[in-house]
């Protein structure tokens, strides 16, 4: 068994700890942030995370993650349920007149409608609750120790602290333990890095020696998140699915939460600043969400009272390290990135949480199966992420670029839009790889016609289509899957070649000026 030091208490530090301890190791569980144990999941909304904006935001916690829990910590998921998340079961949720009769495979669409604070909450409850845990909180760490060496890290103003001369040069460093803030040190067998999006990987690995290749590029928008929770006696509005949309200049999605808790989530782009102004205007929120028809009968007034201002994250972005050289050898022995800390997609897909979960389960079973062969466990890992994590990373890349590509087509500016330095490769809808420049917008202008004239349509009416879709969607099938399945791509053209004898696809709202024009009524 392994000393397992786990440096970040958020979602996938929580989860890598927990699962550590459940297979017999030894765990070290490393907090930054002075957070005590809130009483309950109403005050642990109020928790300080400040190493973590993002928990009072939208969080999705996906069929994927529940089915995890289900299968492997099911105290953990009867937990959750007590605190008051509840299932969310998709077949339950289909449309009205659409068969019901259930398939197989549907006992795996159910996902966790939760809040991220009570989800932390209760996770970090059971993992400091492990006889193997030992948490520590109020100390961040400031540098990594490797193998037979003092303390190599970087002081408060980011200086480098020199590491022993020489130290990673002519071999991989091995990483044995971390130096505290206070300036304790933590030795281990394997470091576990879990810090999140926040959390500068290269900027820990550089002083021993070590440069993290990084796959950067900004999603192009702000978010604008506030919560809700229902009135007494009201209830949530009936819903087909996930609940979201896109009108080219302003993205929407609702999240449903625990205890009767829900949030409404708008994304702008970053250089929108008239729109965002206004929605940070909590009562021009409302009136936003009242002109879209997806979100309208949410905020309808006594439906729910609002539990926040108006909550804005930008500086988001889809970040990929890479822990391996070329040649598929590690870069760096005895530590491991997991979470935010290894790969980081755009927020508004709701994929964080379930994929770090996933990830951090991923890495226990390698570290018990492998144990302290160091090299032969990060080739084993990362060939685990890059199956199981680094498609959902390329397809956030490519559906931010759809994005920027349709904002830029709507406002005449295709032409403009600015070549990517060194673009990281997107596996496209036909598996080869795309890049974006302004030859893309008329294939991504057919891929949202596909979308809008034809898959959407079909979900409404089509169960073979709608369940291929919620599997996609909860990570139950790879992001490719829908154009993988000949049976869903038929059903799909078929609807779509149908478009011109149908009438016209619903709005999902004004155009830009006219949103802001009802966003700016007193």
């Amino acid at each position: 068994m392994a000393r397992v030091v786990v440096v970040g208490a958020g979602v996938a530090g929580l989860g890598t700890a927990l699962f550590a301890a459940r297979d017999g190791h030894d765990v070290v569980l490393i907090e930054r942030d002075d957070t005590p144990m809130p009483a309950d999941p109403r005050d642990a909304f109020n928790w300080n995370r400040r190493g973590a904006p993002q928990v009072r935001h939208s969080h999705a916690f996906l069929a994927r993650l529940r089915n995890l829990l289900r299968d492997r910590h099911p105290d953990v998921l009867s937990r959750l349920l007590a605190a008051g998340a509840t299932e969310m079961d998709f077949i339950e949720m289909l449309p009205e007149g659409m068969d019901h009769t259930r398939q197989p495979g549907d006992s795996e669409l159910v996902a966790l409608a939760c809040r991220r604070t009570t989800f932390e909450w209760v996770l970090r409850s059971v993992a400091v609750g492990e006889q193997a845990v030992d948490f520590r909180h109020g100390a961040g760490v400031t540098g990594l120790r490797v193998d037979g060496s003092d303390v190599a890290g970087s002081d408060a103003d980011g200086s480098a602290i020199a590491g022993p001369e020489g130290a990673g040069s002519g071999s991989v460093p091995r990483v044995v333990g971390v130096e505290l803030e206070d300036g304790s040190v933590v030795d281990g067998d394997i470091v576990v890095l879990a810090g999140g999006r926040r959390m500068s990987v290269p900027s820990l690995l550089s002083p021993i020696g070590v440069t993290i290749p990084e796959e950067v590029e900004d999603t192009g928008i702000v978010y604008l998140s506030r919560f809700f929770v229902l009135a007494d006696g009201k209830d949530y509005p009936a819903q087909v699915g996930p609940v979201g949309g896109d009108l080219g200049y302003l993205k929407y999605a609702v999240f449903s939460g625990d205890n009767r808790t829900f949030s409404v989530t708008f994304a702008v782009g970053t250089d929108d600043t008239q729109l965002r102004r206004q929605l940070v205007d909590p009562e021009a929120f409302i009136r936003v969400a009242a002109a879209l028809p997806a979100t309208q009968a949410f905020v309808e007034p006594g439906r729910a009272h609002a539990m926040t201002e108006v909550e804005v994250m930008g500086g988001l972005l889809n970040r990929r390290y890479t822990y391996l050289d070329a040649d598929g050898a590690p870069l760096v022995l005895g530590l491991h990135g997991v979470g935010d800390a290894h790969t980081c997609t755009n927020p508004l897909y709701g994929r964080g949480c379930s994929l770090g979960m996933v990830q951090a389960q991923s890495l226990v079973d390698t570290i018990s199966e492998l144990g302290l062969d160091h090299a032969e466990r990060s080739r084993a890992y990362e060939a685990a992420s890059d199956a199981e994590i680094t498609p959902w990373y390329r397809a956030s890349v490519a559906q931010d670029r759809m994005s920027r590509q349709a904002a830029a087509s709507a406002a005449g500016t295709a032409d403009q839009i600015p070549e990517v330095a060194d673009p990281a490769p997107i596996v496209g809808t036909n598996g080869n790889e795309a890049s974006e420049t302004a030859a893309d917008v008329t294939s991504a202008e057919f891929m949202r016609s596909l979308l809008r004239d034809g898959l959407f349509p079909a979900m409404r009416v089509d169960p073979v289509v709608l369940r291929a879709f919620l599997r996609m969607f909860n990570l139950l099938e790879p992001p490719d899957s829908l154009m993988t399945n000949m049976e869903v791509i038929g059903r799909v053209m078929t609807v779509y070649q149908d478009r011109e004898n149908r009438a016209p696809e619903p709005s999902l709202g004004p155009d830009r000026e006219g949103l802001i024009a009802q966003a700016a009524l007193a």
